[in-house]
């Protein structure tokens, strides 16, 4: 049978025993089946020498290993290069949301992966500018606030270049599909089921009368910050950007890249019932 696969990464946390150990076995079998191996450098202190590292920027390959919660997989979407290799990943979190399998099924769901027997499924990301400056995509979701903890943000928001309301708030947070099962539903905001074509705007503890908004998926929205004139943009938990400007525009939008997941089974909402909202129900 044609080799589908022949590198992939490893991406694990670094804070955890347990998933160290995971990375050199994962590692340590691949080897011996073939495959070239590229562990994300931030490991390289605390795995054998003799193992190839890399930063997730360059890290190219043909799909990747992420060993953690949902943190570390939104690490993997927001540094590795585009068009990125499909993820595999392994619960290692707390919750672990948007992670496929288990520890102790981990190298079963690798030979699945090399015997072709999986789905790809494929989440959307969000765009974002600031001005003229283009900011990483964010597969889970941006933060726009002021940074600072009871400082208001004052701020209008525009539908394709259309005003349509202005709000006072602490900030607000733009979430994809997949982004709508976090930050965003914990601030009130709705969950997307998949199938639906679009993103969600949803304001952190709004002074005005500013419920939770869902666009559909051609739609650009800006928000033109009135004041501060200091902005913290916080992408996916991992990006942050400090704006200032005269007066701040952002614009979001979806993106024309994409993170594919690695699935074996496709019940979006038993991931919830098991995970998230419905546990201990159904």
């Amino acid at each position: 049978m044609k080799k589908l696969f022949k590198k992939v990464g490893i991406v694990a946390r670094y804070d955890k025993t347990q998933a160290i150990i995971l990375a050199n076995k994962i590692s340590e079998y691949l080897e011996e089946k073939g495959l070239e191996v590229f562990i994300e450098d931030s490991l390289s202190k605390k795995m054998n020498k003799s193992r190839r590292f890399a930063p997730l920027a360059k890290m190219k390959t043909d799909f990747i290993i992420t060993i953690g919660g949902d943190g570390t997989i939104l690490r993997a979407g927001i540094l590795t290069p585009n068009p990125q290799p499909p993820i595999l990943a392994i619960n290692m979190g707390v919750r672990g949301f948007l992670t496929e399998v288990e520890p102790k099924d981990a190298l079963i769901a690798i030979e699945k992966v090399l015997d072709n027997k999986y789905k790809i499924e494929k989440s959307k990301k969000l765009s974002i500018s600031a001005g003229n400056k283009k900011l990483p995509d964010a597969l889970n979701d941006i933060v726009i606030s002021t940074g600072e903890t009871s400082k208001i943000l004052y701020a209008q928001i525009f539908k394709n270049d259309k005003p349509i309301l202005k709000c006072q708030t602490d900030g607000v947070i733009f979430a994809t599909q997949t982004g709508s099962t976090g930050y965003s539903l914990s601030a009130g905001g709705p969950i997307l089921d998949k199938e639906i074509d679009a993103f969600v705007l949803t304001p952190i503890c709004s002074l005005t009368l500013f419920h939770s908004l869902v666009f559909s998926a051609k739609t650009k929205v800006s928000i033109k910050v009135i004041r501060p004139k200091k902005i913290f943009i916080l992408i996916d938990g991992n990006y942050r950007q400090i704006i200032k400007s005269e007066i701040p525009i952002f614009s979001v939008s979806f993106s024309t890249n994409i993170t594919p997941f690695i699935r074996f089974e496709d019940d979006f909402y038993q991931r919830m019932r098991s995970r998230l909202l419905f546990k201990g129900m159904g």
